[in-house]
């Protein structure tokens, strides 16, 4: 027959289990702790990207960030304040030289245009009116001219017979002293005549000056009015890629608004920007490498913006072969100016880790199955190499990958 376990030998059972299951768990929290702190302490070399400090070369060089862009660019802009009427290309379309690309609402332009036209007729014939009457003027008094010198000629006869007269007897003294008054007079006469002529050519010269000088004035706004006429016709400037174009249709478009941009899509430059630190290391005319990606390309700069905004310089790089393949418009690069040679020097291949440039940092040095953390002093850089000034000696072997959560470690194990 059974018999009825005691109270107390059953709470014994039960805080025996407890004990045992709260060992495991701590047995097993314990566990993971450990195993976390040795992955956390050691790496697979596999995972490594390592470098071996080496003695060569280095062509010093800066490095830059840029974006690649057409070499040739050209933004239309409207030349008057209208609105799109409508369009006839889309972003991405290659278009002929001469080709229209949208088409704006003209009309006012247009009927000003014929409106100039007319009052141009209007100024050309008032020209010619002036011109005429000023001829007829000046024949009237030519006329004048001639018919006074005639009445001068027979006034000099008329004294001549006077003075043969009176020479003779059959004459008085006063009939030839109102014969030489008459003559005077009338070569005074002729005189202020001939006078009167010179100043009323001048006189008409200068008014047709003035007059063709407006004339000259109105047809200059008249051709600007016809050049912006033509001009509002929005029309591609080459053959090209149409990169972008407002087609909003009947949108508001004001003066001097881009409408449409076309760009040669063959061949390409980099704008680039620099810490204007490093102006004095720019200069046009010098090589730099072009890097995307893995393609590496020889070119050169070709323009330095003399302006410096919020401590950046900008300039520009144009790559050799400016048509590879590899070249796309919007993409990000980096830009290595060279700038001088240094020989002899030990060498830290270049991954991009030392960003901010000559100083002191932290490497992870390899030696056998562990890594060590060391400072390392770093001078000027290349393409493929960091100059190394200090901490490291040749042959020694550096990690180059990433290390940043192992920070607050001084040694790691590699497995």
């Amino acid at each position: 027959m059974d018999r009825e376990i005691p109270q107390s030998v059953k709470r014994k059972r039960i805080r025996k289990r407890i004990i045992q299951i709260g060992a495991i768990a701590l047995g097993l929290v314990v566990f993971s702790v450990v195993i976390s702190m040795l992955m956390k302490d050691s790496i697979s070399r596999s995972a490594l990207t390592i470098g071996v400090i080496d003695k060569g070369n280095i062509e010093v060089s800066v490095t830059a960030s840029g974006r690649l862009v057409p070499l040739s660019e050209e933004i239309i802009v409207s030349p008057i304040s209208s609105r799109i009427l409508e369009i006839y290309k889309n972003a991405g379309d290659e278009v002929e030289e001469g080709e229209p690309l949208l088409r704006l609402d003209l009309a006012s332009v247009e009927t000003e245009y014929r409106q100039k036209l007319d009052e141009r007729e209007i100024k050309r014939s008032r020209l010619i009116q002036l011109q005429i009457r000023l001829e007829n003027t000046i024949s009237e008094l030519q006329m004048q001219q001639q018919i006074k010198l005639m009445r001068l000629q027979q006034l000099e006869n008329d004294l001549v017979s006077e003075k043969h007269l009176d020479s003779i007897g059959a004459s008085t003294r006063d009939r030839v002293r109102h014969a030489e008054l008459a003559y005077g007079e009338a070569r005074l006469e002729l005189q202020q005549l001939a006078q009167k002529i010179e100043n009323e050519k001048r006189t008409s010269e200068a008014e047709l000056n003035i007059q063709r000088l407006e004339l000259s004035i109105f047809e200059k706004t008249l051709q600007e009015n016809e050049r912006l006429l033509k001009d509002a016709r929005i029309l591609s400037p080459k053959k090209a890629t149409l990169t972008f174009i407002n087609n909003q249709i009947g949108a508001q478009i004001a003066q001097g608004t881009a409408v449409a941009i076309v760009s040669d899509l063959t061949r390409f430059k980099v704008e680039a920007e620099i810490s204007d630190g490093h102006r004095e290391r720019l200069s046009i005319g010098s090589t730099a490498l072009i890097e995307i990606g893995n393609v590496q390309l020889n070119s050169t700069v070709v323009n330095i913006k003399p302006s410096i905004q919020n401590g950046i310089i900008e300039f520009t790089v144009i790559p050799d072969d400016s048509e590879n393949p590899n070249l796309r418009s919007g993409l990000r690069a980096n830009v290595y100016v060279l700038y001088g040679r240094k020989q002899d020097v030990l060498r830290i291949p270049n991954r991009g880790q030392f960003r901010n440039g000559r100083g002191h940092y932290f490497v992870w040095v390899i030696n056998g199955d562990k890594a060590e953390k060391r400072r390392v002093g770093i001078g000027d850089m290349s393409v493929d190499s960091y100059e190394v000034t200090s901490g490291l000696s040749i042959g020694e072997v550096v990690i180059l990958s990433d290390m940043e959560r192992f920070e607050g470690r001084e040694i790691i194990k590699i497995k």
